[in-house]
């Protein structure tokens, strides 16, 4: 089995929004924003990377069905995109958190910054974890070297526990058990 190194964590923050936490990731990639906005939005290359199946183009406003993948098992949670400005902003339910790509041209290429809202604090630096293994597999389909998409449980043989541990020290939130 090919193992993906995700390498060190990324830039993280974690900030109160409400009743809920809101995950800030930040990645530069080496792609113009219309790149990687495609990457975001399109199923076919959401297929290559992300955690979730997109039943829709998710580059338009309303209603999605987002399936989550787990080996044999899938879920699907109901999505809707309420902001999508191509190639810069896209806002999305994914069944109770939000999601908000934001997407800034640099003179390299792109920085993504990541805004995850969810419910429960302790499930942060899992869920940046998470989303570190997505996209570095995004980052691989981007650069014309995919590898296959790391979803569920698998995450676990790509070293998901020792990033989850990292985040956990870097944003002092106490590693709960691990689901």
């Amino acid at each position: 089995m090919n193992t993906i190194d995700p390498g060190p964590i990324w830039p993280v923050e974690c900030h109160p929004s409400g009743e809920r936490w809101t995950l800030v990731l930040q990645r530069d990639l080496a792609h113009p924003p219309a790149k990687v906005w495609a990457a975001l939005t399109e199923p076919g290359r959401l297929a290559q990377w992300a955690p979730f199946l997109a039943d829709r183009d998710l580059g338009r406003t309303g209603a999605a069905t987002l399936t989550m993948i787990d080996g044999e098992h899938t879920e699907d949670l109901s999505a809707t995109v309420q902001r999508a400005e191509p190639p810069h902003l896209l806002v999305y339910t994914w069944g109770e958190d939000l999601l908000r790509w934001e997407l800034a041209g640099t003179a390299t290429g792109t920085r993504l910054t990541l805004r995850h809202t969810m419910a429960d604090r302790t499930w942060v630096p899992k869920v940046a974890a998470g989303w570190q293994l997505c996209l570095v597999v995004a980052g691989r389909l981007l650069d014309g070297d995919p590898v296959a998409p790391i979803r569920g449980s698998e995450a676990k043989n790509h070293g998901w526990a020792e990033l989850d541990a990292a985040y956990s020290r870097e944003l002092g939130i106490p590693d709960a058990e691990t689901p």
